[in-house]
């Protein structure tokens, strides 16, 4: 069995996406294939026995679509690339323009503005209407043509066949009638002609379709920034000197060396060295972890203080990074789109309005003889079933409710999430940077026989000058409370246990009780304190001077300030909240006592949370995952519904459909209810934008009504979904 990929850059609509899959699973020797319109990719796996590569690229070009194969580096996707912004790039061009087209036409159209000269029989007005509808509808918008085109070859139809049939229809007629009808042109029925109408469904189109590859782009721009991530050159250990060689180049079995500052080239073990290394941008975990000889450590980790050699056990695709770089890339691919509702309907709806519009021109010119009449009631079934409100029902609902929530820091990031958000069961919390603040802070300050400012005086001067997020965590809180530090001399730094000096000529120890207890200070005076710290899952600073314990200085990460509210207001709704972390049980358990959540995964790693995802999936639970960390992103991409935290990772951020932007956990519940909303009415836009035409429908095909009424109908459909997508600025959340 053999699994490749390709891209299919022309698909422009989900169900592009469902027919070329469709297409590819029928091949002989095909085992699954599953084709992601967000990444304009196929995956598929096969027999090579039985079938050759070139025959699933025919399967998808006998669709009329074409293949590229991927000329990336390493054959990885071009994620966010040059490609990508081409696309984004060429639809927002085109629905600048067209809209600039549609805006005149339509201005000329609804004033009944005439110029002060005449070409023919008709005002130059018209002329003018005629050229720009022209150009935008079949220039700009002739994919919408050339994929009906595509698809009536293979008898079959979608939105862009009913787009395609409604402005052509408006445009032929208009045409027609320009030159059929000149008696009544340079009257006052300018209302005859329908250029204006073709050039605003064409221009809202492409506006939608613009959106689409805007959020599509910043989709695929995740897998990219992972790649960033990675140390670009290692410092290889060959004949006792030092020789930089691209991380690429390095060799399982390799000594390599890292300084301080710099990140992990590879994964591998410590060889030599004490260090204390900076794992949040894998783990999501703000605390530094101590490593020593024999430790693990990854790729694209930072080393915070400590000089080592380590031993290469893992490189290039086999590293941590890479292994979650193939499970976001897994999880986004192996996501069937969604059938948007509008294609399911068309599916059926197109097919039965050019019969109609077809016995309609049979049935008038066999009873009346003229051709006009017939066409013009043929024309007037197509017109008023011209997708116009329904180009609108989803955009415009998109565009109030991403606008409204982004006025409440929610950024909604594509069409589907408003799906996806509607029956959300379980909503997974990360905790580091979710549910609490991220970064470590004081939370306790318990002197032993000095005051509890003097002891915050001495333990910040010392911590001062010790770039540990640990120690900045105490001098952040002396520089809170305006405390005067005092001068140190003789500073050490003690990699991963804590810092040494002198203050005032006494001899100042700030770090683990442990490594207090190394340097012949007493600390079991204060045993159950640092006990009880512990158990809170907080990290206790002992501080001694002069060989005698002063006091200790407990730090955690602390719960953001609305993060009860959050998981209060989530269980009114009738979702159950998790918490899931990498970090051990009993720190998570002491945010879930804090929160109120009863559910608690603790001690996950990285590549598990995506699985423990769809856990909850195979139970028939519709899930949502909240997280900020790079270890987040599989997970993210995973659930039905991905919401990131705006001051976590870029990575967490572009794998997620929503966007927390200030990072409260209340604004997860605002989130939730307002993609509900917004979809409700996308619902409800998409039921109006067909009420009015086909209740129409029957009356046109009888010749009661012409194609200036179908014309207004249209319109009044069209504003109905309007306003009712205004509707949604009305509503509190």
């Amino acid at each position: 069995m053999k699994t490749t990929k390709f891209t299919i850059p022309d698909m422009h609509c989900s169900s592009c996406a469902v027919r070329n899959e469709n297409s590819l699973k029928k091949v002989q020797g095909v085992t699954s294939a599953s084709v992601n319109f967000a990444l304009r990719s196929a995956s598929v796996e096969f027999d090579e026995q039985l079938v050759h590569e070139h025959d699933l690229h025919a399967a998808v070009e006998k669709n009329g679509y074409h293949v590229q194969m991927h000329q990336h580096e390493g054959g990885e996707h071009d994620h966010g690339g040059l490609v990508g912004k081409k696309e984004i790039t060429a639809a927002r061009t085109k629905a600048i323009v067209s809209l600039v087209f549609a805006g005149i036409t339509l201005a000329l159209a609804m004033f009944k503005i005439n110029f002060p000269w005449t070409l023919g029989n008709l005002n130059a007005s018209i002329w003018l209407q005629a050229v720009l509808s022209i150009i935008t509808v079949l220039v700009i918008g002739k994919e919408f043509h050339s994929m009906a085109f595509k698809l009536l070859k293979r008898f079959s139809t979608n939105m862009d066949t009913l787009i395609s049939l409604g402005t052509l229809a408006a445009i032929g007629y208009s045409v027609w009638a320009m030159f059929a009808m000149p008696s009544i042109s340079l009257g006052t029925r300018k209302q005859e002609f329908y250029f204006e109408t073709a050039a605003v469904i064409t221009a809202f189109i492409l506006l939608g379709r613009y959106l689409e590859a805007r959020s599509r782009g910043q989709a695929s721009q995740a897998i990219a920034k992972l790649m960033q991530l990675g140390a670009k050159f290692a410092h290889v250990l060959k004949n006792g000197s030092l020789v930089d060689i691209p991380t690429e180049q390095v060799q399982v079995g390799d000594v390599l060396a890292v300084k301080p500052g710099e990140k992990y080239p590879v994964d591998g073990k410590i060889e030599k060295g004490v260090t204390t290394i900076d794992e949040s941008m894998l783990t999501g975990e703000s605390m530094p972890v101590s490593k020593n000889a024999g430790d693990e450590v990854f790729g694209a980790t930072v080393n915070i203080d400590g000089a080592v050699e380590i031993k290469a056990v893992k490189v290039g695709k086999d590293t941590v990074l890479s292994h979650i770089i193939r499970m976001v890339e897994d999880a986004q691919i192996k996501k069937a789109p969604i059938q948007k509702l509008a294609d399911k309907i068309s599916g059926i709806f197109v097919p039965i309005i050019i019969v109609l519009s077809l016995v309609t021109f049979a049935g008038w010119f066999v009873f009346s003889h003229d051709i006009g009449r017939s066409i013009i009631a043929a024309v007037a079934v197509l017109v008023i079933a011209c997708p116009c409100a329904l180009g609108l029902a989803t955009p415009v609902a998109i565009l109030v409710g991403t606008g409204e929530g982004a006025k409440k820091g929610i950024l909604i990031k594509n069409g589907e999430a408003l799906e996806k958000a509607k029956h959300i069961d379980v909503v997974l919390f990360d905790k580091t940077g979710t549910l609490t603040e991220g970064k470590p802070a004081v939370t306790n300050i318990v002197p032993h026989g000095i005051d509890e400012k003097d002891l915050l005086v001495i333990a910040a001067s010392i911590e001062k000058y010790s770039e540990h997020p640990l120690a900045q965590a105490i001098y952040k809180k002396a520089i809170e409370q305006n405390v005067r530090l005092v001068e140190v001399s003789h500073f050490q730094n003690l990699a991963g246990k804590g810092v040494t000096g002198k203050v005032e000529e006494n001899d100042i120890v700030a770090g683990s009780p442990r490594l207090l207890g190394e340097l012949a200070v007493d600390v079991s005076s204060m045993s159950q304190e640092i006990e009880k710290f512990e158990y809170e899952a907080k990290t206790v600073v002992g501080v001694s001077q002069n060989k005698k314990l002063i006091g200790i200085i407990a730090i955690a990460d602390v719960l953001k300030a609305d993060s009860k509210e959050a998981i209060g207001k989530l269980k009114v709704l009738g979702i159950q909240s998790v918490i899931i972390s990498g970090d051990n049980k009993r720190a998570a358990m002491a945010i879930a006592k804090q929160t109120g959540i009863e559910t608690v995964l603790a001690e996950v790693l990285p590549q598990d949370k995506a699985a423990e995802v769809k856990k909850l999936q195979l139970q028939g639970k519709k899930v949502a995952f909240v997280g900020d960390g790079i270890n987040d992103a599989p997970a993210l991409a995973q659930a039905d519904l991905g919401i990131a935290v705006g001051t976590g990772t870029d990575i967490a951020i572009e794998s997620a459909e929503l966007v927390l932007v200030k990072g409260s956990p209340l604004k997860v519940v605002q989130a939730i209810l307002l993609s509900q909303r917004t979809f409700k009415t996308i619902k409800q836009n998409l039921f109006w934008a067909f009420a009015y035409n086909i209740a129409a429908i029957p009356l046109a095909t009888i010749g009661f009504l012409n194609p200036m009424v179908a014309g207004a109908a249209m319109a009044f459909s069209s504003f109905s979904v309007v306003g009712n997508s205004l509707r949604i600025k009305n509503n509190k959340i």
